[in-house]
């Protein structure tokens, strides 16, 4: 539907500057061109497209809206392309114009659709020799993956998906915690428990080590002496002594085999590189900004005041790049990742944009760190850095999602949860029905069905919202579910297995029923869904489509005959079901979630 409109708003502008040269002329010399505003039709009954700017040009012509859309679609009326196209306009309201698409022109877009395995998805002809780096996931080394790491494994998931599918080359960064003062409370707690662990390989699994950095945490808040022993072991570290060195491999690579157990659940690919990546890079950001005079020293730390944003006092604020003790914080690794991304190979990503997933939270920290950067010219020219924030995870009391002692949920045991849940149902319902399955088939469909179920109810929320986690809603068979998405798929594989050709070619195209054109529109819109989808980065656009696709197509399946249709009515219905099983398939695919052909 992508090329249709663009073809139809070139006719359409045309046919508005014909009608009013003079007009024309004078906007442009003001560097003002005059707007037709077309746009997708709000209602089926207005049309497929909307004309909608007689109303705004009425001051600027100093004519009335009506007399504007005649003269518009008196000049449409002879455009032969136009006319190719679309049916005769017809003209509503106080000046809007209604646009419909001939049934030819739909029934030769579907038939090149049906050959394109891209589905009319066009590549991307920008930027493509620069990567675009998306930063999501980032856990903490020594702490399992909880719920709120979900959102941004998912989010970022699917947006490096349409990213990669569009054509960009993408790099996908994990930024874990993987350095820092908290790793000298974790050595030094780790040669007092523990000390056969630096001699012997697998002395500890991820179970332990969340306890243990507990037990850490709660001796560095009451022992004095073991607070100074914990700072000489960040200093060991940082100087890069052996010991220390050979506790914290340890340290991440027991945290890093249960981070990649969650990884290949969900289906996530990343390359990890956390803030120890970031170390060497410090001092030149330190540098750097000293030598372009944005760096001040406050109470002894070294700092940048942000342009824009002030303290409770009404002074600028300082972000602080250096503390008084010499140390680094999160800004200045933040700060070394952007000069590093954007600086060209090889010593650098030689990134076009940047992209970062986290939570809502971190909005502030980010708004300062940009400024920053690009105060010191560290973003190129053309360069981009952009917040993707979402919001909180919520129980269905609306409150922060946590178990019942009020500890945050393990992603793990949600995940279990939901694939346990999606068993039982399936059981029951294989019971209810009479049918008998292999436990390779109720354990695959249990599992498919849970992760599926998992990521789609996070995906098809709005991003920049909180949103109330229900395993009875994400698990329902109606509804915007991943269920109700996958039943669709398993309807039409159904269809395959009671002896409809799927694959077979149809060369000639019929359609005569409301219900087929309903379901070619749909499915010709997928490639301006995508398109959209890039440009907002907001992954529940193309989770609605999937989900309305699938209710046109039912309506569609119960309405109107397949296998029992004559020919050429039968073939025909059969290359939309064919279609449609391949768009969606291909939309759930670039949302990260796995499909199934039977349940």
């Amino acid at each position: 539907m992508l090329k249709l409109s663009n073809a139809i708003g070139v006719q359409v502008q045309n046919a508005l500057e014909r009608a009013f040269p003079e007009a024309t002329t004078t906007a442009l010399a003001n560097g003002k061109a005059l707007n037709p505003q077309l746009a997708p039709a709000s209602k089926p009954e207005f049309g497929d497209f909307q004309v909608n700017g007689a109303l705004q040009l009425a001051k600027q012509l100093k004519q009335s809206p009506r007399h504007i859309a005649l003269a518009i679609v008196e000049q449409l009326k002879t455009d032969e392309a136009f006319l190719s196209l679309c049916n005769s306009p017809e003209i509503a309201g106080p000046g809007f114009i209604n646009l419909s698409l001939k049934n030819e022109c739909l029934e030769t877009e579907i038939k090149k659709q049906l050959k394109d395995e891209r589905l009319g998805v066009p590549l991307t002809s920008q930027g493509k020799d620069k990567p675009i780096v998306v930063d999501f996931s980032s856990p903490n080394i020594a702490k399992e993956m909880h719920v709120g790491h979900l959102r941004s494994t998912i989010i970022g998931d699917s947006i490096a998906r349409i990213l990669e599918f569009r054509g960009y080359s993408v790099l996908r960064l994990n930024h874990v915690g993987d350095w820092g003062t908290q790793f000298g409370m974790l050595i030094s707690h780790l040669k007092r428990v523990a000390p056969s662990a630096l001699t012997t390989a697998n002395a500890i699994d991820l179970g332990d080590l969340v306890n243990f950095y507990r037990q850490a945490k709660q001796r560095f808040d009451n022992d004095v002496e073991f607070q100074d022993a914990s700072r000489q072991e960040v200093l060991k570290l940082q100087n890069g002594d052996s010991e220390a060195l050979k506790a914290w491999h340890l340290l991440c690579d027991q945290s890093r085999k249960d981070f990649n157990q969650i990884y290949k659940r969900l289906d996530i690919r990343l390359t990890e590189r956390g803030e120890s990546f970031y170390n060497p890079f410090l001092k030149n950001v330190i540098d750097d900004l000293d030598n372009s005079g944005l760096l001040i020293t406050d109470e002894g730390a070294k700092c940048v005041l942000l342009n824009g944003i002030s303290s409770k006092e009404g002074k600028p604020l300082p972000m602080i790049i250096q503390k008084r003790d010499g140390g680094f914080n999160y800004a200045t690794t933040d700060l070394a990742a952007i000069r590093y991304r954007f600086s060209e190979s090889p010593k650098g990503d030689g990134a076009q944009r940047l992209i970062y997933i986290t939570d809502a939270g971190q909005a502030n920290h980010f708004t300062g760190v940009f400024q920053i950067a690009k105060r010191a010219k560290w973003i190129p020219k053309g360069g981009h850095v952009e917040h993707v924030p979402f919001g909180l995870v919520q129980g269905e009391d609306g409150k922060k999602l946590k178990t019942r002692s009020g500890e945050t949920i393990r992603l793990r045991d949600l995940l279990d949860e939901a694939v346990g849940r999606a068993e039982k149902d399936l059981r029951g319902r294989l019971k209810e029905e009479g049918r008998k399955e292999t436990e390779n088939f109720i354990k695959h469909v249990s599992n498919t069905v849970g992760i599926a179920a998992v990521k789609y109810a996070d995906l098809s929320q709005n991003r920049v919202t909180n949103y109330q986690f229900s395993f009875d809603r994400m698990l329902a068979l109606q509804g915007n579910t991943a269920p109700y998405l996958l039943y669709a798929l398993v309807r039409i594989a159904g269809i395959a297995r009671k002896g409809g050709d799927l694959k077979a070619a149809t060369e000639k195209l019929e359609f005569n029923e409301h219900q087929e054109f309903s379901l070619i529109k749909e499915l010709l819109r997928f490639d301006e869904v995508i398109v959209e989808v890039e440009e907002e980065l907001l992954p529940n656009r193309l989770c609605t489509y999937l989900f309305e696709l699938s209710q046109v197509f039912n309506r569609f399946y119960d309405q109107v005959p397949v296998l029992k249709a004559n020919e050429p009515s039968r073939s025909c219905r059969l290359a939309l079901c064919r279609l449609t099983a391949k768009t969606l398939k291909l939309g759930m695919d670039l949302l990260g979630i796995p499909t199934l052909e039977r349940m």
